[in-house]
């Protein structure tokens, strides 16, 4: 079903990953993808193609996050090939390997936070103009935002705490304009963010915590992502969902 068909999404973060997933089920939704990506270009290709392959189209646009100027490029990219946007997914993110608060140094600490959470409000603040009225924002945040949150990750919730504020914020804002703001929230979700964490004991472990006994894949994320982007979720705005398969019960 083409439920997005005549619609532009921006995706970030969508070479790989979680972020690829989002952008090739918006775009096979009909959607035309602007898939945004900070480091590896073969990647972003590899991205348009599967979309190209799947019959829909995208575009890819480069804009390293976390450095000055970077909404400011991003956009500048996205202008040359659209002329408004419809769907914004706020879905770039870093870890930081911190075996806990007292191994966190302040470059770290600022590192995570400026990619995780400066850089999608300034994205977000520059996308306003374009966004058209009845527009989508989708975050993507993490379920440690809601449980406690583990002693290595304590840096990548606190950022991504962020996320939800602002969508809280926004989604009473731009109310007005028909515009929802919502948040998708995974849990442990098998990517290559995760490359030699998720091995033997660990995977079993990671595994466990779902109550279905396996961890999340970025289809599973880009699939919620889908619903809060269509006209199915216009009455759903400021919401956190859980995407972690039951992880926090």
């Amino acid at each position: 079903m083409h439920t997005l068909h005549g619609k532009t999404a921006l995706v970030t973060g969508a070479s790989r990953g979680i972020g690829r997933a989002i952008a090739r089920r918006l775009a096979r939704d009909g959607a035309r993808v602007a898939v945004h990506y900070g480091g590896s270009e073969q990647a972003a290709e590899e991205t348009v193609a599967a979309i190209e392959a799947d019959g829909g189209q995208a575009f890819r646009l480069r804009a390293e996050l976390g450095m000055p100027g970077d909404a400011d490029r991003l956009w500048a990219a996205f202008d040359a090939h659209a002329d408004g946007l419809d769907i914004l997914v706020n879905n770039a993110g870093i870890l930081n390997d911190e075996p806990g608060i007292e191994h966190v140094t302040r470059q770290q600490f600022e590192r995570i936070f400026a990619v995780n959470a400066t850089a999608p409000f300034f994205v977000t603040q520059l996308a306003l103009p374009r966004l058209r009225d009845g527009g989508r924002i989708v975050n993507v945040s993490t379920m440690l935002t809601r449980g406690s949150a583990m002693p290595r990750s304590i840096s990548y919730a606190m950022s991504k705490g962020a996320l939800d504020v602002l969508t809280s914020t926004l989604a009473k804002q731009l109310g007005p304009r028909a515009i929802t703001v919502n948040t998708v929230a995974p849990g442990v979700i098998d990517t290559d963010m995760h490359q030699g964490r998720l091995v033997g004991d660990a995977r079993a472990w990671s595994s466990s915590l779902s109550p279905m006994g396996r961890l999340g894949t970025p289809e599973d994320v880009a699939d919620a992502v889908a619903f809060l982007a269509s006209g199915d979720s216009r009455w759903v705005t400021g919401h956190w969902l859980d995407a972690s398969g039951g992880t926090l019960l």
